[in-house]
């Protein structure tokens, strides 16, 4: 890419992946207009949530999904559109049994009887149903270890496998094998590890300096190593152990140092929620989105569900470009990064049929 491009050039909507609100969206969605021409790079759908003033509605049963993801990724052209959801099973579940879809077992129940095939059935009947819904993404599997079994976002929903990082591993790996079967990409989360903590980022800032241990990395890096982690969400922890100053999604050392650098990550990073009151409550969206960018964050996932996310993010970006806060080359190897990873995707897809 040349050295004068321009931020107008650059097609920055690639870097998002937002929430949105609608189960049936017409010509005149805003969201349709941000794929056709902002070049949006990806959505997350929710059943509810999460923002109670702005609710998504997005799934109501599996036809109506189908024919939303159908309508999304047609406004998409010829780029793939990432449709992602948080379908880990348990209480984690946007396809809800309520509305059709299978029930699903929780990683807590799978780690307790600890059956590698159980596992890998459970989440071929996630896959299945991603395959049939039109959803490409999953946002799982959590490899957090279960450190903390109180912690109110990881143990306490019954979230993680395991505390021993090998079981986690093991699980980990049936679960990104059964998507891959079924042509669909995962999400290892939460980096570096957000099992220890004994907050909820949801709702403010959550420390892991005293609870945090380097073993919480080994799924990460076991996978990693493996060739089988398609992408990895970062946590809003802070762990002054990493970096004294940012929490991870902000962190150039956690993100750049210790994810790429040291454990050879080289995929797609994706941030977790930036509204989420860890971020919000400290930095304002510039802010954050300038460190996140710099950290070596690829996708921005930013679920508010307001119908102009998309153009709010594009103007905060340009003016980051446009003032050398952050430089047109990183955001050239995000968009390169998340283009090498389309391809997979277009690759897998293409080798897989879809019977809904």
């Amino acid at each position: 890419m040349a050295a004068t491009t321009t931020p107008e050039d650059l097609p920055l909507g690639q870097l998002l992946l937002v929430g949105f609100a609608g189960s049936e969206i017409g010509e005149g969605h805003p969201i349709l207009q941000d794929i056709r021409e902002r070049h949006l790079g990806g959505v997350i759908l929710f059943n509810y949530g999460p923002n109670r003033k702005h609710p998504a509605d997005n799934i109501v049963s599996p036809g109506q999904l189908r024919r939303l993801t159908t309508r999304l990724q047609k406004a998409s052209g010829d780029t793939p559109l990432l449709i992602a959801v948080d379908q880990e099973g348990g209480r984690i579940s946007r396809l809800k049994k309520d509305c059709g879809f299978p029930a699903t077992m929780s990683f807590a129940d799978l780690g307790n009887k600890n059956d590698l095939a159980l596992t890998r059935h459970q989440a071929d009947i996630i896959a299945e149903s991603l395959q049939r819904a039109g959803i490409n993404l999953n946002l799982s599997p959590v490899v957090d270890l279960n450190v903390n079994p109180s912690n109110p976002v990881i143990g306490k929903l019954q979230r993680s496998f395991s505390a021993d990082p090998d079981m986690v591993t093991a699980h980990a790996r049936q679960v990104i094998r059964a998507h891959h079967e079924r042509g669909i990409l995962c999400c290892l989360k939460h980096f570096p590890g957000h099992g220890s903590s004994a907050a909820d980022s949801h709702k403010g800032f959550v420390d892991v300096t005293a609870t945090w241990s380097p073993k919480e990395l080994r799924p990460f890096a076991a996978l990693i190593e493996e060739g089988l982690a398609d992408t990895v969400l970062t946590a809003h922890v802070f762990n002054a152990r990493i970096d004294a100053e940012l929490p991870a999604t902000l962190s150039e050392k956690t993100v750049h140092g210790l994810l790429r650098q040291r454990l050879g990550f080289k995929g797609v990073v994706i941030s977790d929620d930036l509204t989420m009151g860890a971020i919000a409550d400290l930095y304002t969206l510039e802010e954050a989105v300038e460190k996140a960018l710099n950290a070596g964050v690829d996708m921005l996932l930013v679920a508010d569900n307001r119908p102009d996310t998309t153009a709010r993010m594009l103007a905060v970006m340009r003016n980051l470009i446009d003032s050398g806060r952050v430089s047109r080359q990183r955001i050239v190897q995000s968009l390169q990064r998340i283009d090498t990873f389309k391809r997979e995707l277009h690759l897998r897809s293409k080798r897989k049929t879809c019977h809904p």
